[in-house]
């Protein structure tokens, strides 16, 4: 138990390390030896869990949905509100996700990295998430949730990229405010619009409510499922 407890540690500070080098330099300009400085590792410990390159550029990809879970919410058009700021609010701080957001729109990843993958992800999840939201009332009867959270996924993706390149996201949960402040007045019943808290520090305060509840990543996890 304690030689598996610690594969499971070696891993996931290999997998941090490779998402801070892949965020850094992107794919092509990563190295295995630059991800075993960072991650104080030996080339067998590495190669024992993630057999190539590739295979380490998409576990990092493959770990980014867990990375956006938030609680439950009653209404689930604010829970898909707070999955954009969480996600958001992480992006500043989170290695490994900043690798993955990275290596997703990096166009220069080989065939056998798919690093489509988070983009459809994301959608059938959120999709879920905006159906439940349709069958409790909350949207207007002219939403299609497909073509809705691809909308948002795809608009999402680009201003996180805008933010990086501008303000290195500093001002990104600002951006994610103006989003929702265009695209609810579009799909949320009038009722619900002045209900839904899409303040810049929205991410910020769900996260200090995880904290103090002591939730655990695992069990929000299930909900993604």
């Amino acid at each position: 138990m304690a030689r598996q407890e610690r594969a499971i540690r070696t891993r996931k500070v290999i997998l941090e390390a490779a998402g801070a080098v892949f965020d850094e330099h992107g794919y092509t300009s990563t190295t295995i030896a630059m991800v075993l400085e960072r991650a104080d590792a030996t080339k067998g410990a590495l190669y024992f869990h993630f057999p190539s390159k590739e295979s380490l550029a998409q576990a990092v990809l493959d770990e980014q949905l867990s990375l956006g879970a938030v609680p439950p919410q009653p209404c689930k058009l604010q829970e898909l509100v707070d999955v954009t700021f969480v996600f958001g609010r992480r992006l500043l701080t989170n290695s490994l996700l900043k690798g993955s957001v990275r290596l997703a729109v990096d166009q220069c990843a080989p065939p056998g990295v798919d690093h489509s993958g988070p983009f459809r992800q994301w959608a059938d999840h959120l999709v879920g998430v905006l159906e439940q939201a349709r069958d409790q009332g909350e949207l207007l009867p002219t939403v299609e949730p497909r073509q809705t959270i691809e909308l948002l996924v795809g608009a999402f993706a680009g201003i996180q990229l805008m933010s990086r390149a501008l303000t290195d996201r500093s001002d990104l949960a600002e951006r994610i405010s103006v989003l929702w402040g265009h695209l609810l007045p579009s799909i949320a019943v009038p009722a619900l619009l002045t209900d839904i808290d899409r303040e810049p520090d929205r991410g910020l305060r769900v996260l200090a409510a995880i904290e103090e509840a002591g939730v655990d990543q695992v069990d929000m996890d299930l909900s993604l499922r």
